[in-house]
């Protein structure tokens, strides 16, 4: 647990309760999120909260078995910040009264202005009259709590913005966490001045903690660490090596499905510019050779997810005296993982980990980012040294091209596909783009098409190309590329790239479609 001051958000089930802990992130404070479910009276004394946030919700506070914090989150003696659901469970435990909606539901852009000042909590706010917020509520306040004050209205909220200053209690009808809430960041930090949070919430800090953590819970015994070269796993090896040096071996499997020369790029950086022991298992043979003829795409990332676990465990055995498994696990897999619901979701594609692996192999697991957000691993990854063309790598799955060759996997289709997305990545790269857009990559398609280069008729493959801006990966929108870019690009991999004859832009955002193709 961290030793920093923690603010403790309890989550009612809303959609975006995620942003409200990267927001209190960006702005160098430690905060967890814990579904409501699992906030006891216990918990709160053992958590020590410096603030709590509460957040929304879809459910009614006005339904008999609707969510609610423990009533000693209100005896703490810490301040306490209610959004939308929040705001409604807050009045409705204080003594206020909560309504359904007949007419007054909101959803999407609002403007509040002011009904009160309160300079501590809105300091910055209303300096142009009003402000835009986001709303999304039926429910609304129809009556406060005794010692609340309106400090903000809507036309649909006449209790945007309320609070009881003595108790440091305040509420919101409207998410500042969302972007669609311009002036939302410096609510959160009036809020954050109040509680007295000092934003000692570093990577620079949590670097030396997360060693001296490493070291404790290892002692002398030996760390394999899954290397895949993405950011998750290479920011997680490099700082085990600085933790425990030789006590790490890296085991980087080389399925025959990575960008062109990838593997000798990961392999150089790790073994010659870091010096960690590392094992590079090229097991393209047995990846390429039993994927053939395979075409459906829940079988491809099983067949790779299956021998990924095989060959991993193959020579991690060879190590001696392995007692840890290290992994790239992230504070939102660990969300997730304890979900508000617990409820089951539609699975929309399987996802290639060495998930099972410790209990099959009697390791214990070390996660040393396990309460960082993306962003936060890249920050981390700049304070140890990483190159920062590595850092800002766009994300690739871990079955690698096998999802973006739809069809059947040749290695002809392969080679090809590599060619064409080293020329698309140039491209991106040439122009000063790489750096704006979340995940750039081409899929081969199954087909072939009729062409004409030089005087002769062509029939080869077609292939798309995919770029897509994001802030998580949960949605995306395509990249807009000018019409000059798309045609130097098409023109580029034509020219280059024996075995294409036609290009396509992908343009579909996520949802409906999915970032890669299968």
């Amino acid at each position: 647990m961290s030793t920093h001051d923690r603010l403790l958000i309890i989550d009612f089930g809303s959609q975006v309760t995620q942003l409200i802990a990267r927001r209190l992130r960006e702005l160098n404070t430690y905060c967890e999120i814990h579904p409501y479910q699992n906030v006891t009276d216990a918990f709160l004394r053992d958590f020590a909260p410096r603030a709590v946030i509460l957040s929304g919700g879809p459910a009614s506070v006005i339904d008999e078995a609707s969510p609610r914090p423990p009533e000693s989150v209100f005896s703490l003696g810490v301040p306490v910040l209610g959004i939308c659901y929040g705001q409604q469970v807050m009045m409705q435990m204080l003594g206020g009264r909560v309504e359904r909606g007949h007419g007054t539901a909101e959803f999407g852009r609002a403007y509040v202005a002011p009904a009160a000042r309160h300079e501590a909590l809105l300091l910055g706010w209303f300096l142009d009259g009003r402000e835009q917020v986001w709303m999304s509520h039926g429910d609304h306040v129809s009556a406060i709590a005794p010692g609340f004050e309106v400090y903000g209205t809507s036309p649909n909220a006449p209790f945007a913005i309320t609070g009881d200053p003595a108790r440091h209690f305040y509420a919101v009808q409207f998410h500042p966490e969302v972007h669609h809430t311009p002036n939302g960041r410096t609510f959160f930090e009036n809020f954050l001045r109040i509680a007295g949070f000092t934003g000692d919430w570093t990577m620079g800090a949590y670097r030396e903690e997360a060693i001296a953590r490493i070291r404790e819970e290892v002692g002398d015994a030996h760390v394999i660490c899954g290397l895949s070269g993405g950011v998750d796993s290479s920011v997680t090896a490099v700082l085990l090596h600085e933790a425990i040096g030789d006590q790490l071996t890296c085991v980087f499997v080389d399925h025959g499905l990575l960008r062109q020369n990838e593997a000798e790029e990961v392999v150089a950086m790790f073994r010659d510019h870091y010096n960690i022991k590392l094992i590079h298992a090229d097991e393209s043979e047995l990846f390429l050779g039993e994927l053939e003829g395979v075409s459906d795409p829940e079988q491809k990332r099983k067949t790779i997810g299956r021998l990924f676990i095989d060959v991993f465990q193959k020579y991690a055995g060879r190590i001696e005296r392995a007692e840890f498994l290290a992994q790239g696990t992230l504070y939102p897999d660990v969300i997730e993982s304890v979900s508000f619901s617990g409820g089951p979701s539609v699975t929309i594609k399987s996802h290639h980990n060495v998930g099972g692996l410790p209990e099959k192999m009697g390791l214990k697991l070390v996660e040393p980012l396990r309460e960082l957000f993306k962003d936060e691993v890249r920050a981390l990854g700049h304070e140890l040294g990483l190159p920062a063309s590595f850092i800002g790598r766009h994300p690739f799955p871990g079955p690698g091209l096998a999802i973006r060759c739809p069809g059947e996997i040749t290695r002809e289709k392969l080679d090809i596909l590599r060619k064409a997305d080293a020329v698309f990545i140039d491209q991106i790269r040439k122009h000063g783009l790489y750096d704006e857009i979340w995940q750039a990559f081409v899929a081969i398609l199954p087909v072939r098409t009729v062409g004409v280069m030089g005087d002769g008729r062509t029939y080869d493959f077609a292939c798309a190309l995919r770029a897509v801006t994001s802030v998580d990966g949960m949605t995306a929108d395509y990249y807009p590329f000018s019409h000059e870019f798309l045609g130097e690009t098409a023109t580029r991999i034509i020219n280059e790239v024996q075995g294409i004859n036609r290009v396509t832009y992908d343009i579909t955002s996520k949802p409906p479609g999915t970032i890669e193709w299968e």
